[in-house]
């Protein structure tokens, strides 16, 4: 318990320290009046504007105004279109999380699985034609097969209509149906890596002494491998799998550029171009809570595997 106490503490802290530097960092890139009202306003509307969004007051008043409001779930309002952030988000940050949660579950179940049969066929033709595919999959970038996938089984086969987004509201299974072609795209590079990671790994456990031992005592390599080496072989894949989800998010966000998903990747790109501070604010936030909850999470699981790893 004192472990996971110490994780949570370092997450939080940090967090509010990446909070604090984001929203300093839109006080040196240019003021959102300037952006709302132009460059011939007068002095006396920016002056009003500014006091009507609260720019008037010192940054460190301001910082822990939105600190206590973004705690209790209120993100505040867009300077740009006067709506509440967290109405504007709703369905986007859905939409976006969905993707990325999807993508994520394609990985884990396709490439574990591929790992441990490439392990198990050593050499064989199966393991050089999955190390083959791997090395192709791996130089090609996502974007380049999302646009693959889109003209493949959107213009060609005809499984969705490119460019037509449907809202899981009017139908979870179009909603799906759809997102299931980003999620590929999002997902293929972290199947090769993580395959080709577990295979290696669980390779080097076969090495090992404890290993040679279960020989020893009449263990198959087959159960050897199920039994003692694939524990061991998962510590790293975790680690690696917890990066690539946070990658994924990232990811993500070119992918529904590419597909047309209206996710939150859309809006953060306007609204830092409109520096329509609250909306980046609260967006930059989701995407560090995301990022910080899948690391704490993936050394919570290694040092379930390996209570070695407490420090």
């Amino acid at each position: 318990m004192r472990y996971v106490l110490k994780k949570l503490a370092v997450m939080l802290a940090t967090l509010l320290v990446l909070s604090f530097l984001s929203f300093a960092a839109f006080e040196m890139i240019g003021d959102p009046v300037t952006t709302i009202l132009g460059t011939n306003a007068t002095p006396e509307a920016v002056a009003e504007l500014r006091a009507e969004l609260g720019l008037d007051r010192s940054l460190f008043v301001r910082y822990f105004e939105w600190l206590g409001r973004f705690v209790t779930g209120d993100f505040g309002t867009s300077y740009i279109y006067r709506l509440p952030v967290k109405g504007m988000l709703g369905e986007k940050l859905v939409n976006t999380l969905v993707l990325t949660l999807m993508g994520f579950a394609l990985a884990v179940v396709i490439s574990i699985p591929l790992g441990v049969v490439s392990a198990r066929n050593e050499g064989r033709w199966l393991d050089r034609f999955l190390t083959v595919f791997n090395q192709i999959v791996m130089a090609i970038p996502s974007f380049f097969v999302a646009i693959l996938l889109m003209v493949v089984f959107g213009l060609v086969l005809r499984l969705f209509t490119p460019g037509t987004f449907v809202s899981y509201k009017d139908s979870p299974g179009a909603f799906l149906l759809y997102m299931l072609f980003p999620a590929i795209s999002i997902a293929l590079p972290r199947v090769a890596m993580t395959e080709k990671m577990l295979r290696t790994s669980i390779l080097e456990e076969m090495q090992k002494n404890y290993v040679r031992t279960a020989y020893a005592r009449g263990m198959s390599r087959r159960t050897a491998m199920k039994a003692h080496a694939l524990k061991n072989a998962m510590l790293p894949v975790i680690t690696f799998l917890a990066v690539g989800a946070a990658e994924m998010l990232a990811g993500s966000i070119v992918i529904e550029q590419i597909f047309s998903v209206p996710g939150i990747g859309r809006l953060l790109m306007v609204s830092i171009g409109q520096r329509d501070v609250p909306v980046v604010e609260a967006i930059i936030m989701i995407l560090a809570v995301w990022v910080m909850l899948v690391h704490f999470i993936s050394e919570i699981l290694s040092e379930a595997f390996d209570p070695r790893m407490r420090s």
